[in-house]
């Protein structure tokens, strides 16, 4: 039986993480590891303590919901909340960041970015190589066997 590779595993837990996500425009699910241990995870949200989009609708600007906390950064800040250090660590997103969860990622420190599809913007290929994180588009389907990977 051929075991799937660690990128496959972490990107398929962000899959799952995604499906708790409360705005129904677009779910996201991150997940950070570092030593191929998960330290926290996240999806995209409102404001804890407020009510979901899904409940009362989407505050729209610029054909974006701006209600909502990325998961990228809410995995961030339950590290943060957590006191659990993701410094060198690798986020698997399951969709690539925006520029603005790009400049979290890159000042929490972590060094890789593992995502699913394509997302907007592609100002994070050429600052991601100025900083020396790496990009990898992980282009396989949620839960698909693949080779072992990293």
């Amino acid at each position: 039986m051929q075991r799937v590779g660690w990128d496959h595993y972490f990107m398929n837990i962000a899959h799952v993480v995604a499906s708790r996500s409360t705005c129904n425009r677009k779910q996201v699910g991150a997940v950070i590891v570092r030593d191929k241990t998960i330290l926290s995870t996240g999806y995209n949200g409102s404001i804890r303590g407020l009510p979901h989009c899904d409940e009362v609708g989407h505050m729209i600007e610029n054909d974006h919901c701006v209600a909502t906390i990325h998961a990228e950064q809410n995995a961030i800040i339950q590290a943060a909340r957590n006191g659990v250090m993701i410094d060198r660590g690798t986020i698997f997103v399951t969709a690539s960041p925006c520029w603005s969860c790009f400049k979290s990622i890159a000042n929490a420190g972590l060094v890789r970015i593992v995502y699913g599809e394509f997302y907007r913007d592609e100002r994070i290929f050429d600052f991601a190589a100025r900083l020396g994180i790496e990009l990898l588009h992980l282009t396989t389907s949620p839960v698909q066997k693949m080779p072992t990977d990293r």
